[in-house]
């Protein structure tokens, strides 16, 4: 019996675990292939490749954002294999599968929950003597109508055969993102959310999770990512584990969902002392900081504690941190979450996501939806379109706010412009965005592409035509942004350039006579003028971009117009190009150097 196990992942760079865990546990007694496309990939593609397969079973791993698109493959595999068998699991299906089942006339089984033990079983039934009553767990059609078996009891993870050692996923190991799983479950009871249906934690034991993590390193694995819900709900477990990564890393990058305001000081000061700056990357789900929001959707929180815990990471420099909001959740109405946003951006997070509410089937929300007035899309994703306290208005307000935060904050294009407009020249972040986004939108902008130098250009028109208090300062940390945002010299710019070819040979003259006025590391690196010319660009500044103060504590003659130099030299991969300030004197024969500001970027507020 030949047996396929597909999915339809988000994007190319993502593995699926759950068709692994599954052949790893049935691949013994039957043939098993991995068969794996993208949501992108045309349907006719698809059911192509699998046709060639000529499969007797094929097994499809569903999600929310693989659901719509695995229905259409398997409406039309039925029809041009009308013979083979068709099964839905994961947790798309495992909630209301009489529903699916009535739904997709093309599927002829649903697995509910594990997968591993209950797959194996119907495909034993399936090869063997039918009697499909027996697999607990399963959901099928008897004579036109659904039958639901009995769950079955979950599975203990440590009689699971590793899904790490395929040897056909090796030579792909560098290029994909690595899903990983040390537990399942999640000790906490948010309404909104999946893993609140299963009450309690199990884990794998830790020397076999050790023993595949130096696995998949050793075979030029990059990026792993743990699916854990909440990685240190055991404080042992998980700083046992982070100390064998910082360790054992081998340049591999690391992603953990964590619960901040429950990470111990401990774990954070060995975190700050011992972590290797990149190899870490925490995802943190605030979600809300209204209390009674929290309260109605059973979410414990306690956000000082949280605040605490980013901040102290933050300021270690080694963790990047990923922080989620969802809009729509009960009694958050437009100005209540404005100050959510507020609140966590006020973090400064490397990444903030909005994300807005899902009604996930299975959920205890979902089954309170007519209590909060909900109205939601009938097809994954589920997402909502209106509630009791915000309109349909609102939540496409905040779609257009979330389009420009993943656009220019998440992609950490204009760092140095973004903080001083928030902080100088609107009310609060929230408000920058959200008029932004507005504009965005007022000018047809979501209908085209854009370049790089687009997001400045447009940028710059929302702010004139809203108008600067500082538009010198506004402009000259635009280009200081640009430039960063290069690992070479850019061949065009997208200003007004104002200063003569005259002028600027003059700088570059003086530069290669004074470098020491400079600093040592520029004077160090005994630049004439003709290389100056093929690999720096010059700008002069009325201000200096890292000695900026707060509108209110500026004081006189604190502006002074100074020379930014930025060079691109050979440049590593990751990179950003040197930049140096000088003050501008008569003749510059006064010059004293601001110092080199390497690849800092953002500037200090003092």
């Amino acid at each position: 019996m030949k047996v396929i196990l597909s999915t339809l992942n988000a994007k190319y760079i993502h593995t699926s675990l759950a068709i692994r865990l599954l052949k790893a546990y049935s691949g013994h007694e039957f043939d098993i292939d991995l068969a794996e496309y993208t949501i992108k990939d045309p349907v006719l593609n698809i059911v192509s490749d699998l046709y060639r397969k000529s499969p007797d079973v094929i097994g499809f791993s569903c999600y929310i954002w693989n659901m719509e698109e695995t229905i259409k493959v398997t409406e039309m595999l039925k029809k041009v294999l009308p013979d083979t068998l068709i099964v839905l699991g994961g947790p798309e299906v495992s909630y209301d599968a009489e529903d699916w089942l009535s739904r997709i006339p093309s599927v002829d089984f649903i697995v509910m929950g594990d997968g591993e033990e209950t797959f194996h079983h119907l495909l034993q039934e399936i090869s063997g003597t039918k009697k499909y009553h027996f697999v607990f767990g399963a959901a099928y059609r008897k004579e036109g109508r659904v039958v639901l078996n009995p769950p079955r009891s979950k599975s203990d993870l440590n009689t699971l055969p590793s899904p790490h050692r395929f040897p056909e996923d090796l030579p792909d190991l560098g290029k994909r993102i690595i899903y990983f799983e040390t537990s399942r479950g999640c000790p906490f009871s948010c309404q909104f959310c999946l893993s609140s249906i299963e009450v309690g934690v199990r884990y794998y034991d830790i020397e076999r999770v050790k023993s595949d993590i130096l696995y998949l390193i050793g075979h030029g694995a990059k990026t792993i990512k743990f699916l854990d819900r909440t990685f240190n709900i055991n404080r042992s477990y998980a700083m046992e584990m982070f100390e064998f990564l910082i360790q054992n890393h081998g340049g591999c990058v690391f992603q953990f969902e964590i619960t901040a305001d429950i990470m111990r000081p401990e774990v954070l000061d060995y975190l700050a002392e011992h972590a290797p700056p990149g190899i870490f990357r925490f995802e943190i789900g605030v979600q809300s900081t209204n209390d009674p929001t929290n309260a109605l959707v059973k979410r414990r929180q306690n956000f000082s504690k949280l605040t605490r815990t980013v901040m102290k990471i933050k300021e270690s420099g080694k963790i990047d941190q990923h922080l989620d909001l969802i809009a729509g959740l009960p009694e958050e109405d437009y100005a209540t979450f404005r100050k959510t946003f507020n609140d966590v951006f006020a973090m400064r997070p490397e990444e903030l996501q909005l994300g807005f509410l899902k009604m996930l089937r299975g959920t205890g929300l979902r089954k309170e939806a007519a209590k909060y007035d909900y109205v939601y899309m009938e097809h994954a994703p589920y997402e909502i379109l209106s509630n009791h306290v915000m309109s349909f208005g609102d939540i496409i307000s905040l779609k257009r706010l979330e389009d420009v935060l993943e656009k220019y904050w998440n992609a950490h294009r204009m760092d140095h412009t973004l903080e001083y407009l928030i902080t100088e020249e609107f009310e609060t972040p929230f408000d920058f965005f959200q008029q932004f986004g507005d504009y965005w939108e007022e000018q047809g902008w979501q209908r085209i592409g854009h370049q790089l130098e687009d997001l400045f250009t447009r940028l710059y028109a929302f702010l004139n035509r809203r108008g600067m208090r500082q538009p010198e300062i506004v402009l000259g940390l635009m280009k200081l942004d640009y430039y960063l945002g290069h690992k070479y010299k850019p061949r065009k710019i997208w200003w007004d350039d104002r200063t003569s070819k005259e002028v600027r040979s003059s700088y570059f003259k003086w530069l290669e006579q004074h470098p020491e006025e400079v600093s040592s590391h520029f004077a160090a690196l005994k630049l004439d003028e003709r290389e100056l010319q093929k690999c720096a660009v010059i700008e002069e500044l009325s201000f200096h971009p890292l000695q900026l103060e707060p509108q209110e504590e500026k004081t006189a003659g604190q502006n002074v117009p100074v020379l930014m130099l930025v060079l691109y030299l050979q440049q590593g991969k990751d990179e950003r190009p040197d930049v140096f300030y000088t003050d501008i004197g008569p003749s510059m024969e006064n010059a004293q150097s601001r110092g080199p500001s390497g690849n800092t970027i953002g500037y200090t507020l003092n």
